[in-house]
Formats: structure tokens, sequence, C-alpha cells
């Protein structure tokens, strides 16, 4: 256990709390980053790892929504686009604008123009924030990007969006790692078994998944983030709303990379949905699938594998048709949808992407239900706003809870790095140099991280092959960032798992070393632990 985890552990056995949120996805996150912040006694706590289910297995992209000017919800997609924008603005090395080059089939239910017209529109709705759209005729749309198959193309066009330079789980923890920062004690792998209202405040019964110990925390308000899992929490607490989720399975499949244009080629699906091929460094993620499922636990089946490798494989010149043999990694994740009403139907097909929040202000609770990445600052910023009004004092209620680090500080650590050529130890095959990376996911941490470096040249040594990571980088997990079981630092804090193939992880010369500085004594329990894991999620499949 590390030393964060069971110091905060004590802390929620201890202390009277403002809110306690369950969930820490994207609205859990946000809310916690938000509410600490402003001043409230915040906890949080996640049954399984932080952004361990819905929000680490996304597209990573922040878009504005252009899919939703079919369906004419015009005012959702100018929030979305607002939002998107405001992402970019303060996040800039991790929130980036990124091309769409769209083919159209022929025999497609709208003409190429049409859809262009759309992103005209789309682009006119976002204030103009990014590039302009192009249109594309099949033979420019070949010679812009040789790898697609415009045999049936009948024309194109090119668009802006955003995506999220880092892997979305990465930018999920470092809400709650800043919210961290705030005050809030968070913790994960800690389940709430049930929750009573008691004399005016929330008494919810938790137990800590890694030891077995069960405890109470005690909460002014109540907030069930908890994505797929919000209408189950409560059912079990006999909570009542408006709203409840359906959901929605989608998969990618990680590969060698396809094309290293840096754009994100869009495609329609046999089944007329939109279909991505999209950079992940070195590798690209291709999917997704659009699956109405009845539970939130889902799996990659054969059928999805095939229906993404067909797909591809039709809409790509390919050197060789892709196989289950060139699939690296795997993502499948529900999308929980928002409608209205306790028995409320819909076409699942049709419901957007967009949050709600329930409000029980006579007993304190609020439930998230829905919501996106690109919309996350919102979610914040309301949470925070209807926690005030159920009567929590936030003292800093108008303070900035989100963005990048200011400019003085980042250029006190670009001067840094610059001195000691930061990029120069960046490892060999890495997408990108170490500073931008540096920065990116660590902000002001990353100076200190500088000056281990300079003390001891073995920080910057690389210790799984293939992997772009850093002892330093380990380290520091070991520290701040609660890495509890090892799958939480391969699959979330970095994206390593996703890009590296499980043989050459666990082959590795440098893994055991790794475990020994994420868990001291625990190491190789908490090695065959995930080998464990691997071996249950191979027999699912």
């Amino acid at each position: 256990m590390t030393n964060l985890r069971k110091s905060n552990l004590e802390k929620l056995d201890n202390q009277e709390f403002d809110v306690l949120i369950i969930g820490g996805g994207i609205n859990g996150a946000v809310s916690a980053s938000a509410l600490a912040a402003k001043g409230a006694k915040v906890a949080l706590i996640d049954k399984g790892d932080f952004a361990g289910f819905t929000s680490s297995n996304s597209s990573n992209l922040a878009w504005g929504g252009i899919k939703y000017l079919e369906s004419h919800e015009y005012g959702l997609v100018y929030k979305l686009c607002k939002s998107r924008n405001h992402l970019m603005s303060n996040y800039p090395s991790t929130v980036q604008e990124i091309r769409f080059l769209t083919s159209i089939q022929k025999g497609f239910r709208f003409p190429p123009f049409f859809v262009f017209l759309g992103t005209i529109f789309y682009w006119i709705i976002g204030k103009f924030f990014t590039l302009a759209p192009k249109f594309l005729s099949a033979r420019k749309i070949k010679k812009l990007e040789e790898v697609v198959n415009t045999a049936n193309v009948q024309g194109g066009f090119e668009y802006s969006d955003c995506y999220l330079h880092d892997n979305d789980a990465r930018f999920v923890f470092n809400f709650i790692r800043q919210g961290m920062s705030y005050g809030c004690i968070a913790a994960n792998y800690v389940e709430a078994s049930s929750a009573d209202r008691i004399d005016g405040m929330w008494h919810t019964k938790a137990k800590d998944g890694i030891s077995g110990k069960e405890f109470t925390i005690k909460s002014k308000v109540f907030i069930n983030a908890a994505g797929p899992f919000v209408d189950k929490i409560n059912q079990v607490i006999a909570q009542q709303t408006q709203h409840h989720h359906l959901f929605s399975k989608g998969i990618h499949l990680i590969v060698d990379q396809i094309t290293d244009s840096g754009k994100v080629l869009t495609f329609f699906a046999d089944d007329g949905r939109l279909f991505f091929v999209i950079p992940m460094g070195r590798k690209t993620c291709i999917g997704t699938t659009d699956t109405q499922v009845e539970s939130p636990l889902s799996y990659v089946t054969e059928q999805d594998r095939q229906f993404v490798l067909d797909n591809v494989n039709r809409l790509l010149d390919l050197k060789k048709p892709l196989t289950t043999e060139d699939i690296i990694a795997e993502r499948c994740g529900v999308r929980p949808l928002a409608i209205k009403g306790e028995n409320g139907q819909a076409d699942w097909v049709q419901l957007s992407r967009k949050h709600a929040v329930d409000i029980d202000s006579d007993n304190k609770h609020l439930s998230i239900f829905g919501g996106k990445l690109t919309d996350c600052i919102n979610v914040g910023d309301e949470i925070a706003h209807e926690v005030e009004k159920l009567g929590v004092h936030l003292p800093y209620a108008d303070q900035k809870w989100y963005g990048e680090p200011g400019d003085e500080v980042k250029q006190e650590f670009l001067h840094r790095a610059r001195l000691m050529d930061l990029d120069g130890m960046t490892p060999q095959g890495a997408s990108e140099p170490l500073t931008q990376r540096f920065w990116r996911r660590y902000g002001r941490n990353a100076i200190s991280m500088l000056e281990s470096i300079r003390e001891d040249k073995s920080k910057a040594e690389r210790l799984i092959e293939n992997a772009e990571y850093l002892r330093v980088e380990i380290e520091h997990a070991a520290k701040r960032e609660m890495v509890t079981k090892l799958d939480d630092f391969l699959r979330r804090r970095s994206k390593i798992s996703l890009v590296v193939r499980q043989e050459e992880i666990l082959s590795a010369p440098g893994l055991k070393e790794a475990c020994d500085i994420l868990f001291g004594e625990e190491a190789e329990a908490k090695l065959e632990e995930y080998k464990t894991m691997l071996a249950q999620r191979q027999a699912r499949q």
C-alpha cells in the first residue's frame, strides 16, 4: 500500500466532509477538483482505480459533437464547441487541434458537398477557433493520404477538432491529483456498500478492497458520479431520480502505425456510423463499434474485432490486411447515455452524450448522468454551483480550478530543461521529446523531476523496452500517483500496456525493478497479481 493511499484511508475514517464523491471517472474527478479548489472539504472514492472504466476507454477525442448536427441538436453542438475551445485554451499541451480527413463512399445517404456544408456550419458554430474545412475530390484524398482506398469514394473533406495528446485516463487522473493538491482526500479500490442519512449527515459504509477493512465516511452532501453504475448505487440507497442510463458499447483496436500523417481518418462504417483511424504516437487506434448492451460490464467479442478489422481493411489500401495477430491491445467500454423518465425509451443510436444532474435538495444528494470529456469543465463548474446552493460554504467560490500552470512556471521548467539538454535524453524511438511529455504530464512537478535527473543520471534510464517511461517517472508515480496495482501504472497512469504487447512487457528485464520502485516489499506479489489478471482477461476472450 502506498503511503499516500494509507494516509488518505486513515483520514477518510476519521473526518467529516462537506462532500463525498462516489466515482473517480471524469465526472467525479472534475467535481472533486472544482470543489476542493473552491474551499470545500472533499472526499472521493472509487471501487476500482481512478478512470478505471469508461474514462479509460474513449476515442481520446475532445470534439465538439459534429455528428449531433444530423439530429439538429444545435444548442448542444454550440455548447460542446465552446467547451472544446475552452479546453484547448487552458490545456494547450494536452488538448490539441487535429485534422480529420473524411471520405464519403458512393451511395451514402447524403452527397459529399452537402456533408461538407455541415462542416462549414460546424466551423461557424465553433467561432472559427480552428482551421477552416476544405472540400476534397477523391483524387485529392488519395494524394493527401495514400493509405485511403478511394475506389468507391465520391468525395470528402478535411475539418478540425481536438484530441488528447496523452491517454484519456491520464487526463482524468490529473484532475484528481490537482484536487488532492487542494486538500481532497481520495482513495482508489474503496467501495461504498450502503449510505444512510442520519441527523443531517450522510453515513456511507465503505470497504477497502485491498485490506478488507470497513469504515464509515461522514459527509453533508453525497455525489453519485459512478458513471455507468450511477443507477445501481441509487437503487442501493433508495434514491429516486428523473434520469437513468442506457449503455452503448464501444471498442478500439491498437495496431502498429498505419500512417504517419498525424490526421484522424474518418469514415462511415458498414452500418452507417462513424469509424475512426486515430494516431496514437507510434501506434494507431481503430474503431469504434456502437452496440447497445444491457450491462456496463462488457467485453470485446470476436464479432466486435471482426467488425473493426473488416471495416478498416475495406476502407484502407493496406500492404496486407490486418488480422487479429496485428492487434497489440484492445479497449472496451460502455458509454452511459442519459435518458429522462423512470421507464423512458428512446432510439439509443440518436442519444447524445450530454450530461444531466439530478438533485435531491432535501437529502443533499446529486447524481451525474452521461457526459463526455469535452464537457468536463462545465460539469465541474455546475456541480460546485449546485453544492453551494445546498448550503456548503465555498470560501473561494471564484477560484479557477482548471488549466495548466502559468507561463512563468512553464518558462522556468523549459529553461532548466534546456540547460541540462533534457531532449537529448529522449529514448530512441520515442514519439515526442522528453521536454514536451514531462510538461504535459507533470506540470510544475516536472521541475523537481529534472533535479532528480541532474543529481543522478540513472533516473533518465528507460526501464521497460519499447516504453518511453523513465526511472524518474516511475519513482514519481510511486510517491504521488497512488499506484495500487501494476495495471494502474501500465494502463492508466501511463499507456504502456496500450502500445507494448503483453509478452514484451512481461519479458522486459526492467519490469521487476519497476515493481520494486512502485511496491517495495510487495513487488513480487503485485507482479503475480498482474499476471493473474491478464490470464483471467484472456480466458474471457
